[in-house]
C-alpha cells in the first residue's frame, strides 16, 4: 500500500573524514496521491492546487500538482539518511523550482558533495530532482557533517 523509495546505497552514516569531493547519493520515489494528502494535512497547506482535481484543471498547471516542498523533503531524506547521512544538521538550502511533480511521478533526488571545510564540518552539496530527462528542482545545501571525533 505505501510506495517505497528506492535509494541506491544502504542508508547510514558517512563521516566527514570519508567524504570525498564528487561523492553522489540518490534515492527514487514514486508521488502518491496519499503522499500529497498526508504532506497537506502534515504542512497545513491546503492549496486546491494539490488537492483539488478540476480547480487544478484551471491553472497554469492543468492539473494536480504536488506541494513543492515534499519534492524538497526528498533531498532531505537523501541528506539525512544517505550522504552524509545519520547526524547531518542542515545549516542552510536555497531551492529553485522548475517543473511540476504530479501523482505518480517518479523523482530522482540526488546529492553530491562539491566542496568540504574540515575545520568546521561543512559540507556544501549540490542538489536537484528529476522526473525523467525533466529537472523539477535543483539548489545548494550546507550542512554540518558528523564526525568520528565526536562520536
Amino acid at each position: 500500500m505505501f510506495a517505497r523509495a528506492i535509494d541506491n546505497q544502504p542508508r547510514g552514516t558517512i563521516c566527514i573524514e570519508d567524504l570525498e569531493i564528487g561523492m553522489t547519493r540518490y534515492l527514487l520515489k514514486t508521488v502518491t496521491d496519499r503522499d500529497i494528502e498526508m504532506f497537506a494535512e502534515v504542512s497545513t497547506d491546503r492549496n486546491p492546487v494539490h488537492l483539488d482535481d478540476s480547480y487544478a484543471q484551471d491553472t497554469i498547471f492543468e492539473g494536480r500538482i504536488a506541494h513543492g516542498m515534499l519534492t524538497a523533503g526528498l533531498i532531505s531524506a537523501v541528506i539525512g539518511e544517505q550522504l552524509p547521512g545519520h547526524g547531518t544538521v542542515y545549516l542552510g538550502q536555497s531551492l529553485r523550482f522548475m517543473a511540476p511533480v504530479r501523482p505518480g511521478d517518479t523523482v530522482r533526488a540526488e546529492v553530491k558533495v562539491t566542496a568540504i571545510d574540515h575545520a568546521k564540518r561543512r559540507v556544501t552539496l549540490e542538489t536537484h530532482c528529476a522526473v525523467g530527462n525533466t529537472v523539477v528542482l535543483k539548489g545548494e545545501a550546507l550542512v554540518l557533517a558528523p564526525s568520528r571525533k565526536f562520536d
